[in-house]
């Protein structure tokens, strides 16, 4: 192997163990500095330290044998010397930045190799909680949405600046902005590096899950660009989620919401056709769902139970269980989603969850039956220039017959999504109802 494909070989180790472990390590030094910038800063000095050192001081293999533990305590080792030389921390931190010092040295005074045995004996404990504690800060609400996705997709995530523009069809230099001036308010807030208790909680969790569903959302179903779906952000934010759901195992919708995006997640293959166009769910081959995110989609959403009463995210995971659990479309239990629809519309009333809820009674009850809910969300100003209400009433009105509407519909529809496959899909379905309406 040549010296610039082992380096290459190198690089994507490094760039592999950041992504797994830089949430970990940011949050370890969050905890030990009170500053997420400067923590931030100094775990990617960590990660280029492994770039330089790594083919130096492990040339047979080109990386330690615990890559994620050498990371972290380069990076504590950073830290203390940051408190050092600002003169922020107490006599007891000295001496061990001292101790730790001392016992990664040889008698030559170079670093040892086997350091990572020695430094995980002096780490700090509470390396999950550091971690939890980050998602609450990432994702806190003096954030706005937008700051707080791209926030908690660099900390937690470990996302590169490049991958969160890519993924959300926005210039890099504006995720750049929104995520220093994020570290700047959380800085000038005075957000404390702790998981809040008490009643202060709930609302901060519901937080952390709206961030995670809305990274989920906008890769189940792109609001903007060429492609009808974005598969690496759904990924991420389910890997998000399953590490909530095990940091906070006693928190029904966290449970609730991974058991939403496993289910969701299963139909990934059968959304889109040969073209990447989208294929809708009623149209979908079933055969190619997976049923092993199905099966554990199902088992969260029996945890989210075992936790009390279902919440929200737990009520739309029950949903997407009718579908899963139906072989064919025909025999989806569409009266049960149209009951689960009504019990999400009071435990939390949204023109959304109306319009949903418009699409199950029609499917239950028949389409006049949803055609009537969805006239009454017409002068909503919140859904005025929503593109799923007119395709949603063009649906109900071609099944009645009324393809003329039905066509105006969706050429509406068409015109307010952003989004180019979904508008393609949109227009052929205007054209099928012209057709029927001059057939």
């Amino acid at each position: 192997m040549t010296a610039a494909a082992k380096a290459g070989d190198i690089g994507r180790t490094v760039e592999a163990v950041w992504r797994m472990e830089s949430a970990r390590i940011t949050g370890a030094l969050t905890r030990m500095l009170r500053d997420v910038g400067v923590a931030e800063e100094l775990a990617q000095d960590a990660m280029l330290q492994a770039l330089e050192s790594w083919p130096r001081l492990f040339p047979d293999t080109g990386v330690p044998d615990r890559p994620g533990a050498w990371l972290m305590q380069v990076a504590k080792h950073r830290a203390l010397d940051h408190l050092r030389h600002a003169s922020m921390h107490a006599n007891k931190e000295g001496e061990l930045s001292w101790e730790m010092d001392e016992q990664l040295r040889d008698q030559s005074g170079q670093r040892r190799p086997d350091e990572l045995a020695e430094l995980a004996q002096l780490a700090e404990g509470g390396i999950d909680d550091d971690v939890l504690r980050l998602m609450f800060v990432a994702c806190h609400p003096v954030l706005s949405n937008e700051a707080r996705a791209a926030l908690t997709l660099k900390l937690v995530g470990g996302l590169a600046t490049p991958e969160i523009a890519r993924a959300f069809l926005v210039p890099e230099a504006t995720v750049a902005q929104r995520i220093v001036r994020a570290k700047r308010t959380l800085a000038e807030a005075k957000v404390p590096f702790e998981v809040p208790r008490g009643e202060e909680r709930k609302p901060r969790l519901a937080s952390v899950l709206q961030v995670i569903y809305l990274i989920y959302n906008e890769g189940y179903s792109a609001s903007a660009g060429a492609d009808w779906l974005r598969p690496g952000l759904c990924r991420e934010a389910l890997r998000l989620g399953r590490v909530l759901a095990e940091l906070a195992p006693e928190e029904g919708e966290v449970h609730g919401l991974v058991a939403l995006m496993e289910i969701q997640s299963s139909r990934e293959r059968a959304r889109t056709g040969p073209n990447g166009e989208p294929v809708l769910l009623l149209d979908q081959d079933r055969s190619r769902w997976d049923q092993l995110l199905i099966r554990r989609g199902l088992a969260a959403l029996d945890r989210a139970a075992g936790c009390g009463s279902l919440g929200p995210y737990a009520l739309q995971a029950a949903i997407a269980a009718c579908h899963a659990r139906a072989l064919h479309p025909g025999a989806t239990d569409w009266a049960r989603i149209a009951a689960l629809y009504d019990a999400l519309s009071q435990l939390k009333p949204s023109p959304i969850v109306e319009l949903n809820r418009a699409v199950a009674l029609g499917m239950a009850y028949g389409p006049a039956e949803g055609l009537a809910l969805v006239d009454q969300l017409l002068d909503l100003p919140v859904l005025r220039n929503y593109h799923l209400l007119p395709s949603v009433r063009g649906d109900l009105l071609a099944r009645l017959g009324r393809h003329a509407e039905a066509r105006a519909e969706f050429e509406r529809a068409a015109g307010l999504t952003q989004n180019e496959r979904e508008r393609t899909l949109l227009l052929a379905r205007a054209h099928e109802q012209k057709a029927l309406t001059h057939g």
